[in-house]
């Protein structure tokens, strides 16, 4: 899990390519790419809530 410094938005990096960074929203979405260096790790804390949501949103979903 990353923070998009620019866009102050949390996800979870699928993939480095081409010099950018893609990163997906928890719980899923559309992807984003952000450029390496507005992109930083995120605490212990905030990456735990973000899988909370993300296991949240897929059982609201039925994809257990």
């Amino acid at each position: 899990m990353a923070r998009d410094t620019r866009t102050d938005k949390i996800g979870r990096v699928m993939a480095h390519l081409s010099g950018h960074i893609w990163l997906r929203p928890p719980g899923g979405g559309r992807e984003w790419t952000a450029h390496p260096d507005d992109v930083t790790p995120v605490t212990a804390s905030e990456s735990l809530r973000q899988r909370v949501a993300e296991a949240n949103a897929r059982a609201r979903h039925g994809f257990n």
